[in-house]
């Protein structure tokens, strides 16, 4: 297999910075964009400048590409990475005498590399840089540690109070991620269906096993935690497994006593309101909550509310009731 000067694709040093070889990267990425670039077969170079970054951006594939084999000459042809080898502008021919120096050194550099090296003898440098980017067309790679259990992922899903009383199902987007053929991270989204259970609380969490962010190699998947959100609702108000409603009244009905026809998300039920009641009141009706074991409780909340005056009558009646009830919440 051809050896691949990385680091000349990137128009790199071979001793240059994650932040430098992520610059050159976005700045050939950009360039040769099939979408974007005319330069002629920007296509090839969009490939090669991406399989560069996939090895040089992660600091194992890149330590293990660094202590490859190499032809001597690679180094030299890199553009602009090895510029203190160049021959001398001096005028003066480059003597051998120079050239097998430099010969020398470079045989000395890599015979340091080969003793970093783990010896891997049944195997030539295509397999390795094959196994190192992960060709699916060639023997799966024999994996070195890289077998990461994938991380847990916490999402919200939102229900309405109705759904804790029976259950239901919610179809949600979940952010994931892939990588592309050159390695390179994509985020993406997937749609998965679950099922809400009967009886659930706002704030509990659903574990999902299995549905979390994925793993490394073969390493298992995350979970995925789903905490329950119940929407607010126009009528109830939530507090734990209990709920409650808001029962107006006019105040003569609340002094002598009545019988209220009260909404609850079940159903409508017949509510008797003893005599002397007042606003704020609470009257508390047994499971009639959230379903669970116990089940929560509904309190009706007394509201007292002044019918309008339209008539004389009405003006008359309210004199009265004024006259009978010397009494002023301010004093």
């Amino acid at each position: 297999m051809k050896f691949k000067d990385y680091y000349a694709t990137l128009g790199v040093p071979p001793d240059a910075t994650t932040d430098a070889i992520k610059k050159a990267y976005r700045k050939l990425a950009r360039k040769y964009h099939p979408d974007v670039s005319r330069e002629p077969l920007a296509e090839l170079r969009f490939k090669e400048v991406g399989e560069a970054y996939a090895v040089l951006k992660d600091p194992e594939k890149r330590l293990a590409y660094d202590q490859m084999p190499r032809p001597l000459f690679s180094r030299r042809e890199s553009s602009g990475a090895s510029s203190s080898r160049q021959p001398p502008q001096s005028g003066r021919s480059y003597s051998s005498a120079a050239r097998e120096k430099e010969a020398t050194a470079d045989a000395t550099h890599h015979a340091k590399r080969a003793e970093q090296r783990t010896e891997r003898p049944h195997e030539n440098f295509g397999n390795i840089l094959d196994e190192m980017m992960g060709r699916p067309d060639l023997q799966p790679p024999k994996h070195r540690g890289m077998n990461i259990h994938g991380s847990d992922q916490h999402a919200k899903v939102q229900i309405d109070l109705e759904d804790t009383y029976h259950g239901t199902a919610r179809s949600i987007s979940i952010p994931t991620y892939m990588t592309d053929d050159y390695g390179m991270p994509l985020v993406t989204k997937r749609i998965l269906k679950v099922s809400i259970p009967k009886g659930i609380r706002g704030g509990q969490t659903l574990r999902l096993a299995g549905q979390g962010f994925p793993g490394t190699g073969e390493g298992k998947a995350g979970d995925l935690y789903l905490e329950v959100v119940i929407r607010p609702h126009r009528r109830y108000r939530v507090e734990g497994r209990d709920i409650y409603v808001d029962v107006p009244l006019s105040a003569s009905a609340a002094m002598l006593g009545t019988t209220a026809h009260v909404f609850t998300p079940e159903g409508s039920i017949q509510l008797s309101v003893p005599p002397g009641s007042v606003a704020g009141r609470k009257l508390r009706v047994r499971g009639k909550g959230i379903p669970g074991d116990p089940a929560g409780d509904l309190y009706a909340v007394i509201t007292t509310v002044a019918p309008p005056v339209h008539t004389v009558v009405a003006q008359k009646a309210y004199r009265a009731l004024k006259a009978a009830f010397d009494f002023s919440p301010g004093r």
